[in-house]
């Protein structure tokens, strides 16, 4: 976990490939879920989520990558996930007790879907257009929420 320079933000900011079809479905899945209306979001590809990818400034390769911002920190795919179950409504979770479970050994799991997304469920041309409804929720172009 690395602090976050991405100061703008009060809300955790779930960064996430705009193109994937699975992403996105898990997007949608985390703002319905969110009664609460805790998350904001940033496509990796966008200027935002261009900028956060800058800040983060760790090695490695983050393109098949969620990514949450919270608090200051910077968490990575299942670790993030797990942290975004935690904060649903309804026995979502629940799942966040798969934590006790080693970080690599969840990684494992996480990355061997990642790199089949694309094959299982599927590529968009262009990054997803939220509907007006869920606009607010995403991070402009400047960094902040609308």
């Amino acid at each position: 976990m690395k602090e976050m320079q991405f100061k703008n933000e009060k809300h955790p900011v779930v960064l996430f490939d705009g193109v994937c079809v699975l992403c996105s479905g898990a997007v949608r899945f985390i703002i319905r879920h969110d009664k609460k209306g805790r998350f904001r979001f940033a496509a990796m590809q966008s200027g935002a989520g261009r900028k956060m990818l800058d800040e983060i400034s760790v090695p490695g390769d983050f393109s098949g990558t969620v990514v949450l911002a919270e608090n200051g920190k910077y968490y990575f795919r299942s670790a993030a996930i797990l942290r975004i179950f935690k904060k649903l409504s309804g026995l979502w979770p629940l799942l966040y007790l798969i934590i006790v479970i080693p970080g690599p050994v969840r990684d494992f799991f996480y990355k061997f879907v990642a790199g089949k997304r694309y094959s299982w469920f599927g590529r968009h041309d262009e990054c997803m257009i939220p509907e007006e409804s869920i606009k607010s929720r995403f991070i402009d172009q400047a960094g902040t929420g609308s």
